[in-house]
C-alpha cells in the first residue's frame, strides 16, 4: 500500500516548461503550447507532424524525485493504462520514457474539463437530458475502474474532459488511484468531493475505509454541480455547518437547490454516512435511468438567489430555476470495451537516434521504434502490461466495508446535527479548479 502522495520533489536542474516548447519527440509528436503546469511536471499540446493529429502530453519530471515519488508516478501510469480500455476514460497512447522526465501521451479533448463546461459555458444546468447523459457515463468509467480493482480517489469536474459538444465525457487524472480495496489514506482528493469517513481517522481500530464508496460519495457532489452549478457544502464534515444542517434534516437540500423530488431521494441514497448503506455503482445507474427530470421550478428554497458580486453570471441557476426544455437524448448503449492492446509486462525497447517512422500511419504504434530529431537525448518506449476485460453489465460489484453496518462511528454526525440553529443557508459556489499533475 502506498500512503497518501509525498510532497512535491525538489526541481533542481528542471528546465522551465516553455523551453520544451517546439520540441520533437520521436520525430514525429510536436509539442505546440501549455496546457497546465503542476508540482510534478507538465501537461502540453502536441501534434503529429504527418498526420496532424492533437495529443496532450504530460511531461513527468524525473529529477529530484525519491524513490517512492517515482513509485507515485509510475503507478498513476499504470493504472490509467489498465483503466483506459474504457471508451469514457482517456486513452494513454503511449510512453516514453527521456533522462530528464517521461512523457506520457494522451488523447486530446479541446474543449475542455467538466468544470468549465459546467460554470464558464453554463452546458448543462437546465439541461437534464444533457446532465443524464454526462453522468451516466461517468458512472459506466468509475464502475468499470471499481471492476478492474482501481479507485479513483479524486473525483470532480476538473478531472473529466469534454468532447462532441459536451454529449461525451472521459475520466482523466489517476494521481491519487489506489488499488487498494481499503486505505488509510485519509484526506486524499479534493475536500468539497471527500466523503465524511475520508476526512479524519475514526476511533481504533477502525482507522481504514473503503475506497469504492468514497468514490460514490464523490459521484454524488458531481451529480449536485451537473444539475445545479453548485457544490452542496464546501466539506462533509462537522466543521461545516450545511453539512450538519443536512445531517440534522435530509430535505434540508431542497431547501438550499432547485432538486426534484426523484433526484432528493436519489442523493439522499449517495449522501448516505454510513459507507456501508451507501448506495452502490449499478443501482445508481437505475435510479438515474427512471429519474423523470432532475430540477423543479417549485422547489422550496429558503433564501433568494445571491446577488451578482456574490454569484458570477457562470455560477448563477438558468433563470432564477426555471428549467429549459431540451429535446430526449437516448441512454448511452451498453460500451463495447476494445480488446487489449499490450501483451508484454513492462518490456523496454531502446530507440536509435536520428532515426524516424515514416512506414507508420501514426507515431503511436506499440511496436514502432521511433527517436527525438530535434534532441540528443534518447527515448525508451515502455510497454504496459495487458489491460483487464469489463465483467458483463449487470453483474453486481460488491465490496466490504471495513467498518460494521451496527457500527456507530458515524453517530457523532448525527449528534453534532441536532446543534444546528435555524438559520438561512446558500449553496456555496463550485470551488475554483486546482491544478496537480
Amino acid at each position: 500500500m502506498l500512503p497518501t502522495p509525498p510532497p512535491s520533489p525538489t526541481l533542481n536542474g528542471f528546465c522551465a516548461p516553455e523551453d520544451r516548447l517546439g520540441q520533437v519527440l520521436a520525430g514525429r509528436l510536436q509539442l505546440t503550447g501549455i496546457l497546465g503546469v503542476g508540482a510534478y511536471g507538465v501537461v502540453y499540446t502536441a501534434v503529429d507532424i504527418q498526420t496532424n493529429i492533437p495529443y496532450a502530453v504530460k511531461a513527468l519530471n524525473k529529477l529530484g524525485l525519491e524513490p517512492r515519488q517515482r513509485k507515485f508516478q509510475q503507478r498513476e501510469i499504470q493504472l490509467h493504462h489498465q483503466a483506459s480500455a474504457h471508451p469514457n476514460v482517456v486513452s494513454l497512447v503511449k510512453i516514453m520514457d527521456a533522462p530528464d522526465c517521461t512523457y506520457v501521451v494522451i488523447e486530446y479533448c479541446p474543449e475542455g474539463d467538466l468544470f468549465s463546461n459546467i460554470t464558464e459555458r453554463g452546458k448543462y444546468i437546465g439541461n437534464d437530458a444533457l446532465a443524464k447523459r454526462a453522468f451516466l457515463q461517468i458512472l459506466d468509467a468509475v464502475e468499470y475502474c471499481h471492476s478492474i480493482g482501481i479507485y479513483h480517489r479524486d473525483l470532480k469536474p476538473e478531472n473529466i474532459l469534454v468532447t462532441d459538444q459536451g454529449m461525451t465525457v472521459k475520466l482523466a487524472d489517476f494521481g491519487l488511484a489506489t488499488a487498494d480495496h481499503i486505505t488509510s489514506d485519509f484526506g486524499c482528493g479534493s475536500t468539497f468531493y471527500m466523503s465524511p469517513e475520508c476526512q479524519t481517522p475514526a476511533p481504533k481500530p477502525y482507522s481504514c475505509y473503503a475506497s469504492a464508496p468514497n468514490d460514490v460519495w464523490s459521484l454524488g457532489v458531481i451529480l449536485v454541480n451537473l444539475t445545479c452549478g453548485r457544490n452542496p457544502w464546501k466539506r462533509a464534515s462537522l466543521d461545516d455547518s450545511t453539512f450538519r444542517a443536512y445531517m440534522k434534516d435530509p430535505k434540508f437540500l431542497r431547501s438550499i437547490l432547485p432538486l426534484s423530488p426523484e433526484l432528493d431521494s436519489i442523493l439522499k441514497r449517495i449522501f448516505e454516512v454510513n459507507p456501508a448503506r451507501r448506495i452502490s455503482i449499478p443501482e445508481l445507474r437505475e435510479l438515474i435511468l427512471r429519474c423523470p427530470s432532475f430540477t423543479s421550478t417549485k422547489a422550496a428554497v429558503s433564501t433568494p438567489p445571491p446577488s451578482p458580486p456574490f454569484c458570477p453570471a457562470e455560477y448563477a441557476f438558468n433563470g432564477c430555476y426555471q428549467q429549459v426544455p431540451v429535446p430526449s437524448v437516448a441512454p448511452l448503449p451498453a460500451p463495447a470495451y476494445p480488446a487489449p492492446t499490450f501483451e508484454l509486462p513492462f518490456t523496454q525497447h531502446s530507440i536509435s537516434s536520428g532515426s524516424s517512422d515514416s512506414d507508420n500511419d501514426s507515431v503511436f504504434s506499440s511496436s514502432s521504434s521511433v527517436s527525438s530529431a530535434s534532441s540528443t537525448s534518447s527515448f525508451t518506449h515502455v510497454t504496459l502490461p495487458p489491460t483487464h476485460k469489463a465483467p458483463p453489465r449487470g453483474v453486481q460489484q460488491t465490496y466490504v466495508s471495513p467498518l460494521p453496518v451496527s457500527n456507530t462511528w458515524f453517530q457523532p454526525f448525527i449528534q453534532a446535527a441536532n446543534l444546528v440553529k435555524h438559520v438561512s443557508f446558500q449553496p456555496p459556489m463550485m470551488a475554483a479548479p486546482v491544478r496537480v499533475y
